[in-house]
């Protein structure tokens, strides 16, 4: 037993006996449980996204509330990631997960109740969308420690890595099903598939075989507890560094989806299926981004990777910005969809590669908060800003403070990484 959890093996399937470098998650039973009930109910999140934006601009017409949107559905992760934190090291993680995918699968039913019955209005999207947030505050810090159970150490960053290929996979699928969905029967039903997909990903978490683990009692607070966790990620230079780079991804460099609405119908002249299309593109390239990722068999390098990710991701961004042709927009898309994966895989596999078990929760909690956590923060900004100065010119601004950051961050970590491990190879 170790600081309070007993040390196991996560059982491995029969069934692939041989299983390539680049799947080698896959040979855990578990792990293939969770990634089949994940594709389905991913695809079935993503289908909800992309109606629920399409409906708050169909309502409004108003870049600044699709800011406002993007703020409700994700200002929770600030402040209530550190008690998911909390619980993930407190309780059993599979149970919790169970009981997060159940509320979020109640609250889909109830957007679609209301849509189909014709009763939505903008504040009810928006309401809905803020308690989607809490559920994910809840849910990410507790699903992203509970993968160490499922396949172990070893097998970990490969683990982090499919299960972002599968949430992308599902980015590239349910838009474009939401596309002609929205277009064929509405809003509403795209909600209801949604409700009726955490069938799959709860049935899957009720199958898994988790061995039981002893729970050491904390006496400590969910806030102090958030606070050892992030006294850990910032006297840790490479976590610490990494986590920064990553929020200012987070804060300006993925605010571009805030404003695809926009491009699709008003700089592109597109409908919903040319929305549904956009975000396939970055979904496609996210997908090839994480499995480039996950034939990695080793932790080193990834300060480097993390840089060259983060540049790309800010070239692109600031080429799509001006953009008004469709088929360079969606390329760009998919350089940009390649490069913020990569960035997010690597970050995440750099934590939980040096983060103590007895930690992992809260420190994970850490990333939620500065990576989704001030999401919210940009979504409401960028809706301020594009209200006066355009969509475009806010999104040139915005990849560019990317592009700065990630200078900053090869001068200051890269480099002097580099420097190290010459002195020491002298």
């Amino acid at each position: 037993m170790k600081n309070g959890r007993t040390a196991v093996s996560p059982p491995v399937s029969p069934r692939f006996p041989a299983i390539s470098t680049r799947f080698r998650a896959m040979q855990h039973r578990n792990f293939q449980l969770f990634i089949a009930g994940q594709l389905i109910s991913l695809i079935g999140t993503w289908m909800q996204t992309t109606a629920q934006l399409w409906l708050v601009y169909k309502l409004t017409g108003s870049a600044a509330l699709l800011g406002v949107f993007g703020f409700a559905s994700q200002v929770p992760m600030l402040f209530l990631s550190s008690i998911g934190g909390y619980v993930g090291d407190r309780y059993d993680r599979q149970r919790a997960v169970i009981a997060t995918q159940t509320a979020a699968m109640v609250l889909a039913f109830i957007l679609a109740a209301l849509e189909l019955t014709h009763r939505i209005h903008t504040w009810e999207l928006i309401v809905i969308a803020f308690l989607v947030g809490i559920v994910n505050a809840f849910d990410v810090p507790i699903r992203q420690a509970f993968f160490v159970q499922m396949v172990g150490k070893e097998d970990l960053p490969n683990a982090i890595a499919l299960n972002s290929s599968i949430f992308n996979g599902a980015r590239v699928v349910g838009p474009a099903i939401a596309g002609f969905a929205i277009a064929l029967v509405g809003e509403g039903w795209c909600f209801f598939l949604n409700g009726m997909s955490f069938v799959a990903v709860i049935g899957a978490l009720l199958m898994m075989r988790i061995e039981r683990t002893e729970i050491k009692p904390s006496q400590d607070s969910p806030f102090r507890n958030f606070i050892q966790g992030f006294h850990f990620a910032m006297s840790d230079l490479p976590i610490r560094s990494a986590l920064l780079l990553l929020s200012v991804l987070s804060l300006f460099g993925l605010q571009y989806s805030v404003f695809l609405p926009i491009y699709a119908h008003d700089i592109l002249h597109g409908g919903a299926r040319m929305l549904g299309v956009l975000m396939s593109a970055a979904g496609v390239g996210a997908v090839l981004g994480a499995l480039q990722f996950a034939a990695r068999t080793h932790y080193k390098g990834l300060a480097r990777w993390i840089a060259a990710a983060s540049m790309t991701c800010s070239v692109g961004l600031i080429i799509f910005s001006q953009a008004r042709v469709f088929w360079l927009c969606t390329a760009v898309l998919f350089v940009v969809g390649f490069a913020a994966t990569s960035q997010m895989a690597a970050t995440n596999t750099l934590i939980q590669n040096r983060v103590p078990d007895e930690l992992r929760s809260r420190v994970m909690a850490v990333y939620a908060t500065m990576f989704m956590g001030v999401q919210p923060i940009g979504s409401l900004v960028a809706g301020g800003v594009a209200k006066h100065f355009g969509p475009q010119t806010t999104l040139t601004v915005f990849g560019s403070l990317v592009l700065l950051g990630s200078l900053i961050f090869i001068s200051r970590v890269v480099m002097k990484l580099g420097k190290t491990r010459t002195a020491v190879a002298d």
